[in-house]
């Protein structure tokens, strides 16, 4: 397909998207849905444009993957405004870890007992099919750091914690396939990829997202320098998170995630001394009142067009802190969105290739209709949480572009062919029902769901 098409084709499509956006969120239907219909639709199994295979270019997606999963953890981050003694973090905890664990055990024991799968390909299956997507849910996640709704803060808490939660028992599947170096009795995974990896991939993104905020503001504040190119922080703070928990041999993903919170709760921290709040401790009402205010002052300098209002409020006082997270947040929304756009077209652009024969749509609604519920419930057990908010979080476990990264992951680390053919039909059955019954479900419920809080709140 030249480039003259494909320029065509992908201008058309955004400014589709541009136009209807609105539409689309009052219809059962995602902008997911739209990508993955293009992507299939340009691909031989209709016009032919383009003979993309999975097999022939895992690295290129194994990477763009990895991109559009960063910036949406990144974005993630930035959107949770509880302090980490907030009661809400329970919910994503047990989430990412005991409802992953009982996921990874209960697909573990289906691919081996129904699918006659090695024990080592049946966890990596679990590992890379029991994150839920932080790319595709942002219909079900915080829409912004003031929203306290127990259920999307624990839907998009999960999303920010398991895809990085996740890779020690990708590694673990791996080891057990002899792709991948675990040590005698396991000691090493243990050691490294599980207690190492993942505490480390924390503390360097917290670090990183606390000590450069806090560069930025000094100098914003003080000496009234280092103001715009807010792009350039975003992108630059995921790009350093990533790289230092890298050389380390930690988690990127937990840390640019933990980089995002740790910079939104130092706006918060900032934001409320700034307004008067005690400094020992959480804002109080008025001073919660006044950090929302210097939000809303931050909102409207950073969508003005005159420059020189922006860079008053970027350098204010109270304002800074607002200003710099709002600028970030915002930029990061865009090009995750860009970034949707490439990953989902390119996963319906490989559905020609996949060997659906392999697939089991039998396993698919298993893992969505039986697994995804009963691994919530356990999870959750003794929460505080509403039988309805359980029912949403057990449906809502949507399978993206997470999903395509371990698996792309574990074909460029020696997967055997054969296997890999398997799991990819297994994993990319998956991930298209998901796309499809989240996107056309996620608008009714969710206005179901908001309806019903609302008139709780009023009672």
């Amino acid at each position: 397909m030249e480039i003259a098409a494909w320029s065509a084709v992908v201008g058309l499509l955004l400014i589709v998207m541009a136009l209807g956006d609105s539409l689309l969120a009052r219809l059962p239907l995602s902008t997911s849905m739209l990508y993955l219909a293009v992507g299939a639709a340009v691909s031989p199994l209709w016009l032919g444009w383009t003979s993309l295979a999975a097999g022939s270019a895992t690295k290129g997606l194994e990477q763009l993957a990895e991109i559009v999963v960063l910036l949406s953890l990144f974005g993630s981050g930035l959107k949770m405004s509880a302090g980490l003694r907030d009661g809400r973090w329970l919910l994503p905890l047990r989430l990412a870890i005991l409802s992953m664990g009982v996921t990874v055990a209960l697909v573990a024991g289906v691919g081996v007992l129904a699918l006659g799968l090695p024990l080592g390909a049946a966890i990596l299956l679990g590992g890379i099919l029991a994150p839920t997507d932080p790319v595709l849910a942002s219909d079900v996640q915080v829409a912004n750091p003031d929203d306290r709704d127990r259920l999307r803060f624990a839907l998009t808490g999960e999303a920010g914690l398991n895809d990085g939660t996740a890779f020690p028992l990708v590694l673990l599947g791996l080891g057990l396939l002899g792709l991948h170096e675990i040590g005698s009795f396991g000691w090493r995974w243990l050691a490294v990829d599980m207690l190492w990896a993942v505490s480390a991939g924390v503390v360097i993104g917290a670090v990183l997202g606390t000590a450069v905020g806090q560069l930025v503001l000094y100098l914003r504040r003080t000496h009234k320098e280092a103001v715009g190119l807010d792009n350039f922080l975003a992108l630059g703070l995921v790009g350093l998170a990533y790289g230092a928990a890298g050389l380390a041999h930690a988690y990127g993903f937990l840390a640019v995630f933990a980089a995002g919170v740790a910079l939104r709760r130092l706006e918060q921290l900032a934001s409320a001394r700034a307004a008067g709040a005690a400094p020992a401790g959480a804002p109080s009402k008025g001073s919660e009142g006044r950090r929302r205010r210097s939000a809303e002052v931050a909102a409207e300098a950073h969508a003005d067009p005159d420059a020189s209002h922006a860079d008053q409020v970027a350098t204010h006082p109270k304002h800074a802190p607002a200003f710099m997270a709002h600028a970030m947040l915002a930029f990061n929304e865009q090009i995750e969105r860009i970034g949707e756009v490439v990953a989902v077209i390119a996963v319906g652009m490989l559905l020609w290739a996949v060997e659906w024969r392999l697939a089991s749509w039998g396993f698919v609604a298993a893992l969505l209709l039986v697994i995804r519920p009963v691994s919530v419930a356990v999870g959750l057990i003794g929460s505080s949480t509403s039988a309805p908010q359980r029912g949403l979080i057990g449906w809502f476990g949507i399978r993206g572009i997470g999903s395509l990264y371990y698996l792309t992951y574990a074909m460029n680390h020696g997967l055997d062919r054969a296997l890999a053919a398997n799991l990819g039909a297994l994993v990319f059955s998956t991930m298209v029902v998901s796309i499809v019954v989240h996107g056309i479900s996620v608008t009714p419920l969710m206005a179901i769901y908001e309806r019903t809080k609302g008139r709780r709140a009023k009672a």
